[in-house]
């Protein structure tokens, strides 16, 4: 008599961990300032508002000041009249996510008060952004 194996039915597949492309490039973004302008690397900060959190600790984070919609990165240097640059970072397409309504509105309260706030994709166009800024004249602040 023949022996019949018994075969364990094929496990499922574990799904590939999610890339963060916006992530890897923001990353990227800021290697490059660090190595190619290290007084914009001083300056520049990412707010790290998004992200997934466990409900108590956003809860926690909301109590503290964080907001919806705020950008990823502020350049905290004064240009062309300007108080300072906001990126809302997004990755290349294909991979960029769309703005979403938080985000828009956010982005014209802080152009409505005197900051430069805009979209980036991708870390090549956010550098391109960054060097339009730089060549503003900077901004003439008159403490009294």
């Amino acid at each position: 008599m023949k022996s019949i194996a018994k075969q364990s039915p094929t496990p499922p597949r574990a799904r590939a961990p999610r890339l963060d492309r916006e992530g890897i490039e923001q990353a990227a973004l800021i290697s490059e300032l660090r190595a190619r302008m290290p007084k914009v690397a001083d300056l520049i900060y990412h707010v790290p508002n998004g992200g997934h959190r466990h409900k108590s600790v956003a809860g926690k984070l909301k109590q503290q000041g964080v907001v919806a919609g705020i950008p990823d990165l502020v350049l905290t240097m004064a240009r062309g009249g300007y108080f300072g640059l906001y990126i809302e970072f997004k990755a290349t397409p294909p991979n960029d996510a769309g703005v979403s309504a938080e985000q828009h509105e956010r982005i014209r309260k802080l152009n409505e008060q005197g900051y430069l706030a805009i979209v980036c994709r991708g870390h090549f166009e956010a550098v391109e952004a960054i060097r339009d800024y730089l060549r503003l004249s900077p901004t003439v602040v008159v403490i009294q």
